[in-house]
């Protein structure tokens, strides 16, 4: 199997390390196998691709979407690296608000699978971060959600002293007006 799956702090987050063939050319790697994802009871149904680039510093998140259209991702640095960050949203969960963050970057290749349920984020921690995300949902305006970054009663310690936000985050609600799953 050119995968090894290994499950974070918060299990249902799962690190995806590929196998990497190096030679005086390059590199090759498979970055999705469906038959190697389903034995890992992970998905193997990806509805849209998600593509961005970021300056260093730049935070994104926290993003959701909301039932019935909550989407798992798939998250890779194409160019870069980033720490990327997921929460559980989910009430019923025994991990409900807790948070768990990964190094992602172009010399290693990791992704992480974060399922639906979760709120997504990341920061930029090199100038130029390519990231792309495969989505087991289309995007839809209307399912579209968020948490503040900073939100205290989740108190991520990001790696950033002065991030770089869009207006759309820096006005997402905090978590006690947030709709949750």
């Amino acid at each position: 199997m050119p995968f090894k799956f290994t499950s974070l702090e918060i299990p249902d987050i799962i690190l995806v390390e590929p196998k990497i063939f190096t030679d005086d050319r390059g590199c090759f790697m498979e970055s999705f196998k469906a038959s190697d994802f389903q034995k890992a009871d992970l998905p193997i149904h990806f509805l849209q691709d998600n593509f961005s680039v970021s300056k260093k510093n730049v935070i994104r998140g926290l993003h959701y979407q909301k039932n019935p259209h909550a989407q798992g991702k798939l998250v890779s640095v194409l160019k870069g690296k980033v720490w990327d960050v997921a929460v559980d949203i989910r009430r019923a969960s025994p991990t409900f608000l807790k948070w768990v963050a990964a190094e992602l970057n172009d010399k290693n290749h990791a992704m992480l699978y974060i399922p639906p349920g979760f709120a997504h984020g990341f920061a930029a921690l090199t100038d130029d971060v390519h990231l792309l995300y495969k989505c087991t949902e289309e995007y839809d305006p209307k399912a579209d959600a968020g948490i503040r970054w900073n939100d205290p009663d989740i108190d991520i310690t990001w790696p950033v002293a002065k991030p770089i936000l869009s207006s759309k985050d820096r006005a997402l609600p905090l978590l006690s007006a947030a709709e949750l799953f």
